[in-house]
């Protein structure tokens, strides 16, 4: 039976959605259960994308193709998941990471192996129901899915684009007019400073300092001087005229 169900990457955005190596799909809930029983399983049939036309159903599990033959067979079958999984009210997540288990192939075991995909693709995937007497059901093919690449190192130019020149001009100017704007503000915090210190005579037009004391000590005010009394030449003290004594008598 061909289901009405068309598997696809998650709109929303989400971390790690596509890689170089995986993708997410959403995950198909309440879509097997009308033609499912509890014992069959659900497969994720993974192919690049121009070879999805020829794939053809395995008839069995035994049959199924591995992820190791993906080279030459262009198809695997991976992700096997009992149909009670993808029931409605399933507590399971709501998202598939096809190609993130890094631990499985080359070992040639018959587990299904989720191992990561080898090229960028594209790749388009469908869901099949495999009872015990083969497939039951089937969904349709999704659109073309490619993965991430990334850039060899030898197609990176070191060299400046033309783009970058005029955002370089742009700088330069832009710096210049700073550079500018500094030595303007120190010239004028310098002549305020200077202004400060230093005054102008407007008459002469010189400039003169400022007087200033050497100490605080007030000058000492001139006492008043008895009568009579008159001062002798600097630094010998004042003194007062005495009256002529009388010569002794002989």
């Amino acid at each position: 039976a061909l289901l009405p169900y068309v598997p696809r990457v998650p709109p929303v955005p989400l971390l790690g959605k596509l890689t170089a190596t995986t993708f997410t799909l959403e995950r198909p809930r309440g879509v097997f259960a009308r033609l499912a029983n509890a014992s069959d399983t659900v497969w994720l049939v993974v192919a690049l994308a121009n070879a999805s036309d020829t794939f053809r159903n395995p008839l069995s599990r035994d049959a199924v193709p591995p992820y190791e033959q993906l080279p030459t067979a262009h198809a695997y079958m991976t992700l096997e998941t009992a149909v009670a999984a993808y029931a409605c009210s399933a507590p399971s997540p709501a998202v598939l990471r096809v190609g993130g288990d890094t631990a499985c192939g080359g070992h040639g075991g018959r587990d299904p192996c989720n191992g990561p995909l080898p090229s960028p693709g594209p790749y388009r995937v469908k869901f099949l129901v495999m009872g015990c007497h083969g497939p039951k059901a089937e969904t349709k093919w999704s659109d073309p899915i490619l993965l991430r690449t990334a850039g060899s190192p030898s197609t990176i130019d070191p060299r400046p684009g033309r783009r970058g020149s005029d955002t370089v001009v742009m700088v330069a100017l832009l710096a210049s007019l700073g550079a500018a704007l500094v030595v303007a503000a120190i010239g004028t915090v310098g002549a305020q400073v200077w202004g400060s210190l230093c005054c102008r005579d407007s008459g002469s037009g010189t400039f003169t300092r400022r007087s200033y004391r050497t100490h605080h000590i007030p000058p000492a005010l001139p006492r008043t001087l008895p009568p009579g009394c008159r001062c002798s030449p600097p630094g010998l003290g004042c003194f007062v005229p005495q009256p002529p004594t009388p010569c002794p008598a002989k």
